[in-house]
């Protein structure tokens, strides 16, 4: 099961209403990168074949089917700091954290 913060619900809410197709935020994970696990995303109009849909109230979150074992216990925050803003992946089944786990949006 994935879940999200408040926080990052509210920045999906943003883009997602700011797109005329966008119903949600799809995630892609990709073997890769210090932690083991890169991540993709970006605004979808709906889900694909096999999807797995997340939905929290009216927002849907779209995962295809290799990626979701790996998004299992994973909890997505939305953070701005100094060094910017972007998405936070708390990720029991990364290899490891590093500070390059932000994923722009």
């Amino acid at each position: 099961m994935l879940s999200l913060t408040d926080t990052a619900q509210s920045a999906i809410r943003r883009a997602v209403s700011r797109s005329d197709a966008a119903r949600g935020l799809r995630i892609v994970v990709a073997a890769g990168g210090c932690a083991g696990i890169q991540y993709r995303l970006g605004l979808a109009a709906g889900a694909e074949e096999g999807d797995a849909v997340t939905t929290f109230d009216d927002l849907s979150v779209f995962v295809d089917p290799e990626s979701a074992p790996l998004l299992t216990g994973t909890t997505i925050d939305f953070v701005e700091d100094e060094r910017g803003a972007g998405f936070v992946f708390d990720n029991p089944n990364a290899a490891g954290r590093c500070s390059c786990a932000k994923a722009g949006a």
